[in-house]
């Protein structure tokens, strides 16, 4: 009989790199996220096999109980897919020392419902549906395999907007609605890349983080989940964008690539890559599309 777990991918609107030091971040579900099917197999291994959005087989290997039982020595660095799984895996093993205990054989797998490169957490639904699997508590797997906030793990497993702050190393989630009339603005916009979540936190833990900046940031956070006006919501992104950009000393991704654009943008997660938040009338896309950007996702089609 096979079992099926499923997370929910992410977006966070507010409190990127600063959610780190606990200021409180806004964060949204998507449509998107990825699926985990686990099925008793014959053989004495754990055979993986990871499918993308399109059905097609991207990493497929399998694994030991040698390997996966070999806590002790287990991977500190991982340097390729397999390697880096096999190391969730057996942190998952040493959280709960009975998973994976009888040695029994395992068919898993996995299926993303967005193309990897769009950034909406397909290590953190990963993560998230591994925990449920080994009957563990997902912000530990997290922190002892990729680290991070691990507000995309509190994503993974709500349905609903949250608020997500860290009190004293515990997260703090509480689900939020939001009650905006003006989503039918606001899209979402590929910038053509990926980019690397670890090397956005390394960056920023060599900026000087001030207890001020936590406060503002935490203050947008909340002001924009309760703004009734687009014109107010364009006022406190681009405020969020200027004290980001000072704390980390990296220009607003306006000023590298969309100067001359004249409305509101907004990075989401690590800069640099996967999607930016835009406010736009329908005609105000050619501008992103002219220039390559051809992913644009409404907010209505990205947003459970």
């Amino acid at each position: 009989m096979s079992t099926e777990f499923y997370s929910n991918g992410k977006l966070i609107l507010t409190g990127e790199y600063l959610v780190l030091d606990g200021a409180m971040a806004l964060s949204i579900p998507t449509k998107f996220g990825q699926s985990m099917v686990v099925e008793p197999a014959e053989s004495e291994a754990v055979h993986w096999k990871s499918l993308d959005c399109n059905g097609i087989i991207w990493f497929e290997n399998s694994f030991t109980f040698d390997e996966l039982n070999n806590t002790k020595n287990a991977i500190t660095v991982p340097t390729s897919t397999k390697e880096t799984l096999l190391k969730i895996l057996q942190e998952a093993k040493k959280l709960n020392p009975l998973f994976l205990g009888e040695n029994k054989g395992w068919k898993v797998r996995t299926h993303l419902d967005f193309p990897k490169n769009w950034g909406l957490g397909s290590s953190s639904t990963l993560i998230n549906n591994i925990a449920q699997w080994a009957n563990i508590n997902a912000f530990e797997l997290l922190r002892k395999s990729f680290g991070g906030s691990g507000y995309d793990i509190a994503v993974a497993q709500n349905n609903s907007p949250i608020l997500y702050k860290i009190q004293e190393t515990v997260p703090f989630v509480e689900k939020v609605k939001i009650h905006w009339d003006f989503t039918d603005q606001l899209y979402f916009v590929h910038l053509n890349q990926k980019q690397s979540s670890k090397e956005g936190i390394a960056h920023y833990r060599k900026a000087s983080v001030s207890v001020i900046a936590l406060s503002k940031i935490s203050a947008i956070t909340h002001s924009l989940l309760a703004c009734e006006s687009l014109e107010t919501f364009e006022t406190l992104m681009n405020r969020h964008e200027i004290l980001i950009s000072e704390t980390i000393q990296v220009p607003t991704i306006k000023a590298q690539l969309f100067s001359d654009y004249p409305r509101s943008i907004k990075s989401l997660g690590a800069w640099g890559g996967d999607f930016i938040m835009v406010t736009a009338a329908p005609n105000d896309l050619d501008y992103f599309k002219n220039m390559g950007y051809t992913t644009i996702v409404p907010y209505t089609e990205m947003i459970l």
